[in-house]
């Protein structure tokens, strides 16, 4: 039985290792950032070179590789293991975005999404988890999911079927690892003002989605890397299966 251990109230990773996907730049990084400030031993995986000059900034360390391609992340894993002895907090951030009507996407580019967001994820789930499970000492794993996996957005369907699915895989590895001590939850934010939406949320098509969020805004990177650093803390030990939303109300009207 897993027994109650208590919590540094300041969300301390103090002596956590955390492999942070996608984090050569926008959420992953911030969310990279939030846990190296928070002292974790970070790593970071990104199909993008400039991971290592992200990591490099942050102390942290980088590989670069293709989370859909699982015999690449079971060789980075087995690495970490091997010079760190153990990984304790997962976080699958990396994803690809789709705006494509239901009637207009072509057949590449929803296998395409459906490969990275959902599958890539849950590969990298079953490799860190199965080392997670032989070390004994429990874990936590976050998986970026969206508003659009929880409601229909218009011109999202890869989109949200990938950040669907991912739910379905966080709520069934909560119920299969949970005995082992190891959590799964997922963060589903609105619009995050990264570079790239910046650029893109913007004129008639950024007022459009601003008026269906109650709070007024769009959320801020560091908002979401908040969650996603308490959720691998050990204040959030009885948190399992969930889907913390962090859209400013858009899901509930």
């Amino acid at each position: 039985m897993n027994e109650y251990r208590g919590f540094d109230e300041n969300l301390s990773l103090n002596g956590k290792v955390a492999v942070v996907t996608g984090g050569a730049s926008g959420i992953g990084n911030a969310a990279a950032k939030m846990m190296k400030r928070k002292g974790a031993d970070v790593v970071l995986f990104d199909l993008a070179e400039s991971v290592k000059e992200a990591a490099q900034e942050m102390g942290a360390v980088a590989y670069a590789l293709d989370i859909t391609k699982p015999e690449q992340v079971q060789k980075a894993v087995d690495q970490i293991i091997e010079e760190k002895g153990k990984i304790d907090i997962l976080c699958n951030i990396a994803g690809l975005g789709s705006g494509t009507p239901a009637d207009e996407i072509s057949e590449q580019e929803f296998v395409s999404v459906i490969n990275v967001n959902l599958c890539g994820a849950f590969f990298v789930s079953q490799i860190v988890g199965r080392e997670m499970i032989k070390a004994g000492n429990g874990g936590r794993i976050i998986n970026m999911a969206s508003q659009a996996g929880v409601v229909a957005l218009y011109g999202h369907v890869a989109y949200s079927a990938s950040k669907s699915g991912l739910l379905a895989v966080t709520r069934d590895l909560a119920l299969e690892w949970g005995k082992y001590g190891i959590t799964c939850n997922a963060v589903s934010p609105t619009v995050v003002m990264t570079p790239m939406a910046r650029d893109y949320w913007v004129g008639e098509r950024g007022a459009a989605h601003l008026a269906q969020i109650p709070a007024g805004r769009f959320a801020e990177m560091d908002e979401i890397a908040m969650a996603v650093t308490y959720l691998a803390s050990d204040a959030a030990a009885m948190i399992n299966g969930a889907n913390i939303v962090v859209d400013g109300g858009f899901t509930v009207c």
